[in-house]
């Protein structure tokens, strides 16, 4: 029987060696090389997390941070380098929530036949 953690490991070696994260790390580097466009990305992930912080403490998002938030996003969009690092990050979380999905099936399956006999 294989070591549940030995096939974990393999899995992130493959993940590592996929096309998926080699363009992603291209396009990370390509982007993280130029500093306008780093300064841009990160002024862009920044206004993320801040969102996202404010939604999970569910506290209001100003009409103020919705429109600078808009104004980021419009920005990073239409800046090639950073259009490219955002679809093949895409790409790759595409690829990882499919894993997810394979990997969890045994626990979907268990509690799925355990809900179906309740019902």
């Amino acid at each position: 029987m294989p070591n549940i953690y030995d096939s974990a490991y393999n899995l992130e070696t493959a993940i590592r060696e996929s096309d998926e994260f080699k363009n992603l790390k291209t396009a990370y580097e390509t982007v993280m090389n130029d500093p306008s466009a780093k300064e841009m990305f990160e002024s862009f992930r920044d206004t993320q997390m801040e969102l996202q912080e404010k939604q999970m403490q569910g506290l209001e998002i100003s009409e103020e941070e919705v429109e600078k938030a808009r104004t980021v996003v419009e920005a990073v969009q239409e800046h090639q380098d950073i259009a490219k690092l955002m679809e093949v990050e895409q790409s790759l979380n595409l690829v990882i929530n499919d894993i997810s999905r394979i990997i969890t099936k045994p626990l979907e399956e268990l509690y799925g036949s355990t809900e179906e006999e309740a019902n």
